[in-house]
């Protein structure tokens, strides 16, 4: 199977988006588009697609007539609502050292949920996994994948890896993105014990339905976070037809 690498363009973001990290830029200016350009080999445009992508996460700010700075407000957004992560990787944003304990890895009879959104009523596997720092619960996921999707029976080691990396190798599917909702829920007694939280406990929940590169759904995912442990925040922009 060919595999496509990062673009140009966004090799270049990540570059700057590095720079930016280290504190290389001095007062937080960003060089102009003519020496980045000469600097890293690359055209202007593929620099002001870069930074126009860095500009619109709200990692950099653009001013008339004075040039491209840092943005020290986006530098607090530690993970894009927007982006497929993994939970190890939103937890060491955080600064956290993540861990991954998997929960249960066990096979059930589609609810109508499942039905509705994987068009049957054949079995699922159901991958329930913590997501911890220093063995305190941050972030509870549930993951259901139709069985007839998945090749073989599932090891303790396939369910620890990342949802789209388990997609990947046990179902020969890509993760092309996830339709989300944001849902505020107090825990029921099963997720509150797991989460060492008291039942009633308000949380965010991520309700997602996970799709292919050809739109169909793959998978079914919650995830439980706790708010006093792991907040996300976002930039909100005026619209520009407003």
């Amino acid at each position: 199977m060919i595999s496509r690498g990062p673009t140009l363009t966004e090799q270049v973001r990540q570059h700057i988006s590095q720079q930016i990290a280290e504190e290389v830029y001095e007062d937080g200016r960003i060089p102009s588009e003519a020496e980045l350009a000469e600097e890293l080999g690359v055209s202007r445009t593929t620099i002001r697609d870069a930074l126009s992508r860095l500009e619109h996460e709200g990692s950099v700010i653009r001013r008339q007539g004075a040039g491209t700075f840092v943005n020290e407000h986006g530098l607090q957004i530690k993970s894009r609502l927007d982006e497929v992560w993994s939970y190890e990787e939103v937890l060491e944003a955080h600064g956290y050292t993540p861990a991954v304990r998997v929960v249960s890895v066990a096979t059930s009879a589609a609810d109508e949920e499942d039905q509705a959104v994987f068009g049957d009523d054949g079995d699922v596997i159901v991958i329930e996994k913590l997501f911890l720092e220093d063995d305190e619960p941050v972030v509870m996921a549930s993951n259901r994948v139709p069985v007839a999707a998945v090749d073989g029976d599932v090891t303790q080691a396939d369910a620890a890896s990342p949802i789209y990396e388990f997609l990947a190798d046990r179902c020969g599917a890509h993760l092309a993105y996830y339709l989300t909702d944001v849902v505020p829920e107090s825990v029921d007694a099963a997720v509150a014990e797991r989460l060492g939280v008291e039942e009633g406990t308000a949380v965010v929940r991520l309700q997602e339905i996970g799709y292919d590169q050809d739109s169909q759904p793959i998978v079914r995912a919650s995830s439980w976070f706790r708010d006093e442990l792991l907040r996300f925040r976002m930039i909100r922009r005026k619209s520009p037809t407003t």
